[in-house]
């Protein structure tokens, strides 16, 4: 789903015509997904600005595609800003931009957590994540299971740019904590307007009116070949997710249904009990990497995060941990994602 579409071109006539707002408001309501938050809308009174700006100051073409307000596939998650082209060796490239109208002065590092920092959100300071990390993992998630990025080779540029962060501060954010992140989505502040234009005119040096991100966002769904993999590396080298005895007998007997359930165009259900302590989690995480690695699109749905919090402490790639939590939902998220009546 896309909120407000448009060329690089159209984008600055609605920011200097000061209708970028009523454009994108009216994009959720032909959406229907609800109306904006008063946050939004002043993030967007804000940040959107500036992104015109840095239009003006860069040679990237006009006919560009442009999206705002991105959700990713099976999430609730939205990427702020989008733009599709070709980049200077004619690869096709979506640059995913997170926006942040964060200040230097509030902002700190959180050392001893993954990807966190701490600033001012609401009416308080209190941790969240870094925007290199939010970019990165929106890149991935759409990596890790878009079909159209995976079968014509898009590739993804994640970054993130804070206007309206002093770069007498860069260290709070860009600091050996988070290179694993910045590495991969890079920080731009107040002061990189030149080289995050340099970047994009990189990026998307000319077009092809290929619709990219409308292509993206119409694609079917399919977990790539590299998180097949990966799954069944954490799995192998992990003993606590080996199946013992009736965990096995379970495991078979559930990969044996979703495959009737494929050739024969139906619905099966498994109902496994067992007590605390049995493996339920376990045969759960396995269930769904075995069919991941079969190529079916499978998800676990719980009413807790354990299965989470199980692939967490035992996968050492902190990295793939996090991807995971894509094929896991809680039974919330899935109700109000999918609407299922939770009546019999």
């Amino acid at each position: 789903m896309i909120i407000y579409q448009n060329t690089a071109g159209g984008f600055v006539d609605d920011v200097v015509q000061n209708a970028i707002i009523d454009e994108i408001v009216a994009g959720f309501e032909t959406q229907g997904v609800g109306g904006a938050s008063q946050n939004e809308i002043r993030s967007w009174k804000n940040s959107l600005q500036y992104m015109s700006n840095l239009f003006y100051n860069c040679d990237v073409p006009t006919d560009a595609e442009v999206a705002i307000e991105f959700q990713i596939p099976l999430t609730s998650r939205r990427v702020d800003f989008m733009i599709s082209g070709r980049n200077i060796e004619d690869q096709k490239n979506i640059t995913i931009i997170e926006l942040k109208q964060w200040e230097g002065e509030p902002t700190e590092p959180v050392p001893h957590k993954d990807g966190i920092v701490k600033t001012i959100l609401g009416r308080g300071k209190r941790e969240t994540t870094h925007p290199s990390y939010q970019a990165w993992s929106y890149s991935r998630l759409i990596e890790d299971f878009n079909l159209k990025v995976q079968q014509e080779d898009i590739e993804l540029c994640p970054l993130a740019y804070l206007h309206n962060f002093d770069e007498q501060y860069r260290e709070r954010l860009d600091n050996p904590t988070y290179k694993h992140y910045t590495k991969q989505a890079p920080v731009f502040l107040k002061q990189d307007v030149d080289n995050l234009s340099r970047v994009l005119e990189s990026k998307i040096a000319s077009t092809h009116s290929e619709n990219l991100i409308q292509q993206v966002a119409d694609s079917d769904l399919k977990p790539n070949k590299k998180l097949q993999d990966s799954l069944g590396s954490m799995l192998e080298a992990n003993d606590e997710f080996t199946l013992i005895d009736s965990q096995k007998v379970v495991f078979e007997r559930a990969v044996e249904l979703a495959e009737e359930a494929n050739q024969q165009n139906s619905k099966k259900v498994l109902i496994v009990k067992g007590g605390p302590g049995t493996g339920k989690t376990v045969v759960a995480i396995n269930i769904l990497a075995g069919l991941v690695q079969e190529d079916y699109t499978a998800r676990y749905v719980s009413k807790n995060r354990a299965p989470r919090s199980v692939c967490k402490k035992n996968c050492e790639v902190t990295c793939l941990s996090k991807r995971l939590t894509i094929c896991s939902t809680g039974l919330g998220a899935m109700f109000r994602r999918h609407r299922i009546n939770s009546r019999p």
